[in-house]
């Protein structure tokens, strides 16, 4: 066994005894993970990984993802002692009301956080997102005598990640990319939350990844052996074939004389007593809280000063590169800010009135528009980009990170957030194609875009019963509303082609979080004019005939707008006036000022009929108490679209029933 020096020792035991004071000041948290993990997160940092903790956002660090976030203090300790603004008093308020210490890691509230990792595997599968996003630009801009982009990504994951499906889903991918930059290491201390890890696995770990294409490595003790956990990271890192596994067996809780290697260990404050025990364990002051000998801030120094030089290194090859490809550094320095190329919204395309065609197809020739003006607009589908129309000119993403089209499979968690991972790294415009109904499969990775201001784009068709006789399983009946409730996430449901291409100008240009393209199977007709002001949410489409006030408001989304202008030319025929508002996006239309709601939607008139072909849940906050809905609470069929919506009610005739029942509503 080789015995870590003297220098090397006190820094992993100030990792531990760090964490260990905060979870037991919390009196919260997960003092396991970190006790065991320090010394293979200290050979990284402080043998391999570079980062200028400086300059935090350095485009061509190595992005480090602590996949396992429940052991957040093990990252918050290594930040601080690499010296990035994270001071003592932050650690000291570990898990409290407005520090930047919570107890996951959340990405842009603490430096050198590189990704939120709460829910066990979506680090394991955001590390695979940031190692295709860096051989996608690598391969866009780097030119021979001239490399920008080249950094590796690393991910320390858990029991817990490598049990869950999103990170096996992300796993089976990156072995078939060949994403050698990506490695990671395995905490395999063998217990859960629960107990041991034996209760629900029993298979080869390690098999299961080689299997995968993934090269794996050992180490036998990783509780003392720092050294041998660096020579697997060297090892690792000349292996560009293939992705790594280091599996590093450790003791959860070490140190700890009556809950190492324990579940009691995983999730609660080890006691006062125990922590005392702990530190005369560890050869530590047993008195002293949140202590960083003089030696090991030092020591830690190197980690700062060797990412500095790399970055000035960098900055020098980078000036290089601008002088020699001046218009390739116009698009770097546009994709690196989240901008679009000017005049971008020009090569979107318009339809006339009276045009036919799904929102699906209008928004893959949007797509393809946008690609070639857009180079950094990056993504694919789920094994359905002929049906999703998200197949962009330019051949499959391979492993040399040439290609537009990334074949994610039948992967869709992992696809979600995958799509993270590259938002999170920057420099790309991230896109993911599935099904509507299969969203549900997506939706840890899309809340979890939400709650980080993600620009990610989800092109989601097949949108309702529209999609006919695949049936019930297929037909999305819940989602729109369900998705509705995540906060910061604009879900679109564009009435016609024109509006799919103002719906794509929104997705594309917006910086600060997803927006969900929620589109049709079928054909429709062009309503709405190429200037529609679909940016506020929602709007008058089309007003009353003469000009006349309306009795009645008819409210409609995506396909159903065409039932709210039929149910308008027959209340018209009985001589009742009924404007029509299109409204394809809730979250819009809501944040505008009170003033353009009440003009869109006018106080006075009470009567209102909202129709869409999903549950009625929620649309009473639209249409008031004298409203009516005429929508879907019960699953679809397998029947074509027009049977289906015939026989489910959704037709012009309950949309003028409906009108006459609120406006009566409305007077009594």
């Amino acid at each position: 066994m080789s015995v870590p020096d003297d220098l090397a020792r006190i820094a992993v035991n100030t990792l531990r005894t760090l964490a260990i004071d905060a979870v037991q000041q919390a009196n919260s948290g997960h003092p396991g993970l970190p006790l065991g993990a320090a010394p293979m997160a200290y050979a990284l940092w402080q043998r391999h990984l570079i980062v200028d903790p400086s300059a935090p956002l350095w485009p061509d660090r190595d992005r480090f993802v602590l996949s396992a976030g429940h052991g957040s203090m093990l990252l918050y300790a290594l930040l601080h002692c690499a010296g990035y603004d994270l001071s003592i008093d932050e650690l000291k308020a570990f898990r409290q009301w407005g520090s930047r210490t919570p107890g996951h890691p959340e990405w842009h509230l603490t430096p050198g956080v590189e990704a939120t990792t709460g829910p066990l595997g979506q680090g394991h599968a955001n590390a695979v997102g940031m190692a295709i996003a860096e051989r996608f630009l690598a391969n866009l801009f780097n030119r021979p005598g001239h490399t920008i982009v080249d950094h590796h990504t690393y991910a320390l994951v858990s029991d817990g990640d490598v049990v869950e499906g999103v990170a096996q889903e992300a796993a089976s991918l990156a072995g078939h990319l060949g994403l050698g930059k990506l490695i990671c290491l395995y905490d395999d201390n063998q217990i859960t939350l629960d107990g041991p890890a034996s209760l629900a696995m029993s298979e080869d770990v390690a098999a299961r990844y080689a299997a995968l294409g993934w090269q794996v490595l050992r180490v036998e003790d990783g509780d003392h052996d720092v050294d041998a956990i660096e020579r697997a990271i060297s090892l690792a890192k000349r292996d560009l074939a293939r992705p790594s596994m280091i599996c590093v067996r450790t003791t959860i809780g070490f140190g700890s004389p009556k809950k190492a290697g324990t579940a009691s260990a995983h999730g609660s404050p080890l006691g006062k007593d125990e922590v005392a025990a702990t530190k005369r364990a560890l050869g530590w002051d047993p008195e002293a809280q949140f202590q960083v000998p003089d030696a090991a801030r030092a020591h830690f120094g190197a980690i700062s000063a060797r990412g500095q030089a790399a970055h000035a290194a960098w900055r020098a090859r980078f000036e290089g590169w601008r002088a020699a490809h001046p218009e390739l550094a116009v698009q770097w320095d546009q994709c690196q800010r989240g901008d679009l190329p000017a005049g971008w919204e020009a090569a979107l395309p318009t339809w006339k009135a009276g045009e036919s065609l799904a929102t699906r197809i209008a928004s893959g020739k949007c797509m393809v528009a946008l690609a070639a003006r857009v180079p950094w607009l990056f993504g694919g589908d789920a094994d359905l980009g002929g049906s999703t129309k998200t197949i962009v000119p330019g051949g499959d993403h391979d492993r040399t990170g040439v290609g537009r089209n990334l074949r994610f499979g039948v992967r869709e968690h992992a696809m979600g957030a995958i799509c993270n991972g590259m938002a999170y790294h920057g420099g790309v415009r991230p896109f993911a194609a599935t099904f509507f109904v299969f969203s549900d499969y997506m939706r840890p990775a899309v809340r979890l875009a939400a709650l980080n201001h993600l620009p990610v784009t989800y092109v989601w068709t097949h949108d309702s019963v529209g999609l006919g006789e695949d049936g019930p399983t297929h037909q999305p009946v819940e989602h729109l509303m369900s998705l509705r409730a995540m906060p910061n996430l604009w879900v679109m449901r564009p009435a016609d082609a024109n509006e799919t291409a103002a719906a794509w100008k929104l997705a594309a240009s917006r910086t600060d979080g997803p927006v969900a393209l929620v589109l049709s199977r079928q054909d429709l007709t062009v309503v709405a004019p190429p200037e529609a002001p679909v940016a506020r949410g929602a709007y008058v489409l089309r007003e009353a005939a003469g000009g006349a006030a309306p009795a009645v408001v008819l409210i409609g989304t995506g396909s159903e707008v065409a039932l709210a202008l039929g149910a308008q030319a027959a209340l018209a025929a009985d001589g009742i006036a009924a404007r029509v508002v299109s409204m394809p996006c809730w979250e819009l239309f809501v944040a505008q000022d009170a003033a353009y709601r009440d003009g869109v939607l006018p106080p006075a008139v009470r009567a209102r009929v909202a129709v869409e072909a999903g549950v009625t849940f929620g649309w009473g906050d639209m249409v008031g108490t004298a409203g009516r809905v005429v929508g879907l609470d019960r699953y679809g069929g397998s029947a074509p679209a027009e049977v289906l919506y015939e026989q489910l009610g959704l037709t012009v005739d309950a949309v003028v029933a409906a009108a006459r029942a609120s406006i009566a509503a409305a007077r009594a």
